[in-house]
């Protein structure tokens, strides 16, 4: 009779320590935020605290594709990851996911996230002259001026705001067009990751990431798609790579933090993608626009509204409340030593403590919280199951902003 060796006590206790430490934090953070919310309303600016959002259980038309998709996912998912075409079924599966779970809020709800007045569709019309516009883009960051740019806007760099002047200029204006982008974009990482990590057995995972529900519609979204296809450049053409990585930079002032995770990427030919990232850099300056120069505006700009708001003692812990459930069980059983994992983590420790992201981060660590589901390529499909599980409570109990 053959003998299965049974797994280390050691092994076994790790993860369970891990998802429970993660539980208490989510119930920690839930319960602290009911709380300060209760009792001093608007400090913390976020009602469903730890995420940005309010308590509302709903339903909506995309609820039974949701759990339609998810339950073949997690039935044919680990057996799909070997197909010759996996990496383009999951692109489209992770597509019609993001796209389904947007719809549980309404397709009201989703064309119109980037339309606000706070988002970048608002100050597209008034961009005429794109040049003049990155001469004068810094002069209006600060806010309390006339021509003060809309929040969004002014917290990015304009690299952002071009990415919607550009699909307007080619007739795909409007909330529709932006957000089916952003969706569309940010997928891109299902396929890109493993590509970067070479293995498809992360891609069930990576498919029902529940990040996927600020997936549609954010510009973050966006940007996780860019910023994973830009690694993997790294790992093959990394001056190509470098570029691509540059570019990012100056969608979002955070990206550089994805330093660490270029670093992995590219390994001895770092010196490759740094040239590729200066090239980026030397155009925007060229055009009028220093990238230092608007991140010192930035951290002022930061504290001119609710950032000076919403106190750190709090964040400092519950934006990792926030990146659990974006991450979900199988993101925190996944939790080792590997190094894009430790890379992606250092990227959001520095993200954490560096005070300028406090809440929101369910979205804006999207680039890096994507990352940390590199290593699920071992687990099976209860932890799929619980991905599911995860994205589908989230989605229908809160309604959240993005």
């Amino acid at each position: 009779m053959r003998m299965v060796p049974l797994a280390p006590q050691s092994a076994v206790r790790r993860p369970v320590a891990a998802l429970t430490v993660a539980g208490l934090l989510v119930t920690a953070a839930v319960v602290v935020g009911l709380l300060v919310n209760a009792h001093h309303p608007g400090l913390l600016f976020a009602s469903a605290a730890p995420l940005f959002g309010d308590w509302k259980p709903h339903f909506g038309p995309g609820t039974p594709a949701a759990l339609l998709i998810a339950f073949l996912v997690v039935a044919k998912g680990p057996e799909l990851a070997q197909h010759r075409f996996a990496l383009p079924i999951a692109y489209v599966t992770a597509t019609l996911w993001t796209f389904s779970l947007a719809m549980i809020d309404g397709w009201d709800r989703f064309v119109t996230r980037l339309t606000t007045v706070d988002e970048y569709l608002h100050e597209v019309p008034g961009v005429t002259d794109v040049p003049a516009m990155l001469r004068g883009f810094s002069d209006r960051i600060l806010d309390f001026q006339p021509d003060s740019w809309t929040t969004h806007v002014s917290g990015h760099p304009p690299g952002a705001l071009l990415t919607f002047v550009a699909l307007d200029r080619i007739g795909l204006g409007g909330g529709a067009a932006a957000s089916i982008f952003c969706v569309l974009v940010g997928s891109l990482a299902v396929v890109a990751i493993p590509k970067a990590v070479n293995t498809n057995a992360v891609l069930p995972f990576l498919v029902l990431f529940p990040g996927a529900i600020w997936v549609g519609a954010s510009a973050d979204g966006m940007f996780m798609g860019v910023a994973a296809v830009g690694i993997y450049l790294l790992t093959r053409w990394p001056l190509l790579g470098g570029v691509v990585l540059g570019w990012c930079v100056f969608l979002s002032y955070g990206l550089v933090l994805l330093a660490p995770l270029a670093i992995v990427a590219a390994g001895r030919r770092i010196g490759w993608a740094v040239a590729g990232a200066l090239a980026v850099v030397v155009a925007f300056a060229l055009s009028g626009f220093w990238w230092l120069d608007g991140y010192e505006l930035v951290k002022v700009r930061y504290y001119q509204g609710i950032g000076d708001i919403r106190p750190y003692w709090y964040w400092v812990w519950a934006n990792l409340a926030a990146l659990a459930l974006v991450i979900g069980p199988a993101g925190l059983r996944g939790l080792r030593k590997d190094k894009w994992v430790v890379a992606a983590a250092i990227a959001i420790l520095a993200a954490d403590l560096s005070g300028l992201s406090k809440a929101e981060t369910e979205r804006i660590w999207l680039p890096f919280a994507v990352w940390l589901l590199a290593g699920t390529a071992r687990l099976d499909k209860r932890w799929l199951t619980a991905q599911a599980v995860t994205a589908l409570a989230v989605n229908h109990l809160v309604l959240t902003n993005w």
